[in-house]
Parts: C-alpha cells; structure tokens; sequence
C-alpha cells in the first residue's frame, strides 16, 4: 500500500556501475536525493553525467548496483521484475526525446493501447479527451508518418498523460523540438503538473525546461553537484 505523506521518490547512496568485460564505467556515484510529492525538477547536466541512468533507475528498467531506492512509496529492491512492471505500467510514465509511436495504429488507437498496456480502462472517450488536451483532437485518425516532430511529440504525451501516473520522468523531450514546439509542450507540462499535482522529473540541457521547474538539480560525473529551488 501506499503511504501518501511518502516523498514520490528516495534514495539512498545509489550506485550504478556498468561493466563490460575488463572495462568498468560508474554512472552513478553515490546519490542521494528526495522529491517530494507534486514537485517539478530539472535533472541538468552534460551528456555522460547520469542524468539518463538515474531516470531508468526512478522507472524500475534498470537496477542499482548498490545503495536503496523507493518510489511512489515501494521499496524497489522488494519486488521482482513483475512489480517493477507494476511501477513502470501504472505509476511511473516516460516520454523520451524518441518516440516509438506504433505506425500501424492511428492516435485513437495508440491512446487506448496505452491504456491497457497501463492497466487502465480501455476508454475510446479517455484517449479522445487526451489527445483533444494535447491540440490533436482533429489527428485522431492520423498515423504518426502523417504528423511533424512536434505532433508526435505532443502523441507520445498524450499517451502517457491518458494513463494518468503518479511520476512522470521525461529525457531530453524538447531536443528535437522548434521554439515554438518546445514551448507548446512545456505550456501542456506546466499546466498539467498544476491541475493535477503530478509529480515531474525531466533530465534536459535545455534551459527553457529548467526555468519552469520548481527545482534544479545539477550532476556532474554521477554526482549531484546543485540542488537549488526555483523562484
């Protein structure tokens, strides 16, 4: 069960080493960190710095090499790679700089996918409410060969958000993103995390990102160097 007065996210002295025969690289070293619930921070950092690695870690796709981790009140090293499904399916979302939109199913149809894969009601309503939310109310039927960057993008939201998660993670979403784009995106975030309490962690070098966080938390060679509060 879990407890709501929880931060949404701990941990403890986490460490992540990759090893690959005689070559050993530490991605994280060390990091402890707590968000509250509801909070919205900013991983900065340059590339190589552990922003990525601590996301997939927060999401349960990859596993400490030491130190403890909770999220969303669990105790990750307490469940198997089932629950950590749980987590990942039905409290945690993530949008990537990528998209991996199915090509075969229009936007109708990859909300609702979503849905079920989440463990929430299959809604053709919820996905249509989504994507309306997003500015695609008029690209229900389209397919994501049919849509520009920022569409897709705006897509792979509006799948994510129609799950409704507790934690959204985000890396580097506005990368390949226009100004305009960009900012349309981030406008959606803010007014999300707003209406809704989201708890959001978005690991970006982009700077029109990090200005609308609550929180700025900056690494350096897998360690937390800033953790600084926004006005």
């Amino acid at each position: 069960m879990v407890v709501t007065d929880q931060p949404a996210v701990e941990l403890k002295d986490v460490i992540r080493i990759y090893r690959e025969g005689d070559v050993e690289t530490i991605a994280l070293r060390g990091v402890d960190l707590c968000v509250a619930r509801g909070d919205y921070i900013a991983l900065m950092g340059r590339s190589g710095s552990g922003k990525s690695t601590l996301l997939h870690l927060i999401a349960g796709m990859d596993r400490p090499t030491g130190g403890r981790m909770a999220v969303d009140g669990v105790q990750l090293s307490q469940v198997d790679e089932t629950g950590r499904d749980e987590i990942r399916g039905g409290r945690v979302g993530l949008i990537f700089q990528s998209q991996n939109l199915p090509d075969f199913l229009n936007l109708e149809e990859s909300v609702v996918l979503a849905c079920a894969l989440a463990g929430r009601a299959v809604d053709v309503r919820t996905a249509r409410d989504a994507l309306t939310r997003v500015g695609l109310g008029d690209r229900l039927r389209h397919r994501p060969r049919q849509l520009s960057g920022g569409e897709q993008q705006r897509a792979a939201v509006a799948m994510v958000l129609a799950t409704r998660p507790r934690i959204l993670l985000a890396d580097e979403i506005t990368g390949e993103l226009d100004s305009v784009n960009a900012a349309g995106l981030l406008d959606l975030l803010a007014e999300t995390h707003a209406r809704e309490k989201l708890t959001i962690i978005a690991a970006t070098h982009d700077p029109r990102v990090a200005a609308r966080a609550k929180r700025v938390i900056e690494l350096r060679d897998g360690r937390i160097v800033d953790d600084r509060a926004q006005p």
